[in-house]
């Protein structure tokens, strides 16, 4: 609807008339069914509940930017530019968007009061041991505007038997419950099957709200495989549609970067030849996108030397193996950039964990808890941990610790917006750090 009602009045303000040709009614059309298309695949029309209203807004903003491109390229590529009013189609998907932005604004914010106000609420029995139902509860005040309310609660403390099955079962029928949430530990999963069946004459919805102690999840949900209800615990959310969105992204913008440096580049292969014999690259085997190995390339930064197999020797401050412009180009990540290369070859992503030497991995795999995680998503030329100053040399086990924690991060909320924000905090304060030798 509000692709045809922008259509409509973008007729009007261009052509001066409500009155459209049929191959304008095609073009809407098809833009509309691209948006709501495009709008299933990404999620635009679920969770709307929980869901925070400037991600719904930020979805349908991708969704109607992949439409233009999509329009646009047709119109192009069908040669039927002399046809279409390109102005019409901008307006039209410009208007669209305000109106399906101010709808979703709208009704969250309706939502939101009527829920803040007490209606709409939806009473919940939380049943579990008492430091679980504690934390559900803080989730849930916390989060007021998502409508829940406690009607009731019911602590495990001991062993579950019929009494206390009974006193469950009359308690939730006493406070008229509408959703019971069983909140157990994995240890004590094996009683959620008793207090299931002790509920089964009630018609509440019942949840499982399991308790992952010590468990560094990333990315966990639910899912269905082979006909089976899964817990997906750690999966990777750059999958599907995302997938080709990030790569699109690393195309588009690792060409434009890759065309914006190239006189840095030369420029810098130039001094290297000149200033230390040796070749001008530097390649070395790196863990990649699900444990694959792949050669990634650097700026040669160190004078041609040879180290113990298996061993990698990070650089320290003031190392006597620097080539006369070495520090300059580590301190500065110039080093970095003939990586740009591995981006367009489908090795590397612009943003995403930095790849570490082979011998590191085998190191701290088994140091450091969902070390290997990381490798679920493509190695990156800069990352989140890269901006928010964990770079270089990482001589503790802590700052190893740190690095993993802010990568596992960035893949648990990996978005097209958090991608753009790391490459902006790179271009001011990502390419000088005190901590890169």
């Amino acid at each position: 609807m509000a692709v045809a009602l922008g259509g409509l009045l973008a007729h009007l303000w261009r052509f001066g008339t409500f009155r459209l040709p049929e191959r304008f009614v095609l073009a809407i059309s098809v833009m509309a069914l691209l948006v709501v298309v495009l709008n299933a695949v990404l999620g635009g029309y679920t969770r709307w509940r929980i869901t925070s209203l400037w991600t719904l807004i930020g979805r349908l903003l991708l969704v109607w930017l992949m439409v233009a491109l999509l329009a646009t390229s047709a119109i192009y590529f069908s040669h039927a530019a002399e046809r279409y009013s390109r102005l019409w189609v901008g307006v039209t998907l410009l208007l669209s968007f305000g109106m399906a932005s101010a709808v979703r604004l709208f009704v969250q914010l309706l939502l939101k009061t009527a829920r803040m106000r007490g209606r709409g609420r939806r009473a919940v029995f939380l049943v579990g041991p008492g430091h679980h139902i504690v934390n559900v509860a803080r989730g849930m005040r916390a989060s007021p505007g998502e409508g829940y309310s406690i009607a009731g609660i019911e602590r495990i403390d001991a062993d579950v038997n019929d009494v206390w099955l009974d006193r469950l079962a009359r308690r939730v029928t006493e406070t008229d419950a509408k959703e019971i949430w069983i909140c157990v530990p994995l240890e004590l999963g094996g009683v959620v099957r008793a207090i299931f069946y002790s509920l089964r004459n009630h018609t509440a919805e019942v949840r499982f709200i399991p308790e992952f102690r010590d468990m560094r999840l990333l990315n966990h949900r639910t899912s269905e495989v082979a006909g089976h209800l899964a817990i997906d615990l750690s999966v990777s959310p750059i999958n599907g549609m995302a997938r080709v969105v990030k790569r699109a992204e690393d195309i588009i913008v690792g060409s434009l970067i890759s065309l914006m440096i190239l006189p840095v580049c030369i420029a810098i292969a130039l001094a290297i030849k000149f200033t230390s014999p040796g070749p001008v690259l530097f390649k070395q085997y790196r863990t990649g996108s699900n444990g694959k190995v792949f050669k990634v390339y650097k700026f040669r930064s160190m004078k041609v030397h040879q180290e113990k197999e298996g061993v990698v020797t990070q650089a320290t401050k003031n190392d006597n193996r620097l080539t006369p412009i070495g520090a300059f180009l580590r301190r500065t990540s110039l080093d970095e950039l003939p990586q740009f290369y591995n981006v367009l070859q489908g090795r590397m992503s612009i943003v995403g964990p930095r790849p570490h030497a082979l011998a590191h991995n085998e190191y701290y795999k088994e140091l450091v808890e969902s070390y290997m995680r990381r490798h679920k998503v493509k190695p990156g030329i800069t990352g989140w941990a890269q901006v928010n100053g964990l770079r270089g040399e990482t001589d503790t086990l802590e700052k190893m610790q740190r690095r993993v924690e802010y990568d596992l991060w960035y893949i648990d909320n990996w978005s097209v917006w958090l991608d753009l924000k790391i490459i902006f905090m790179t271009v001011f304060k990502g390419f000088k750090h005190a901590n890169a030798y």
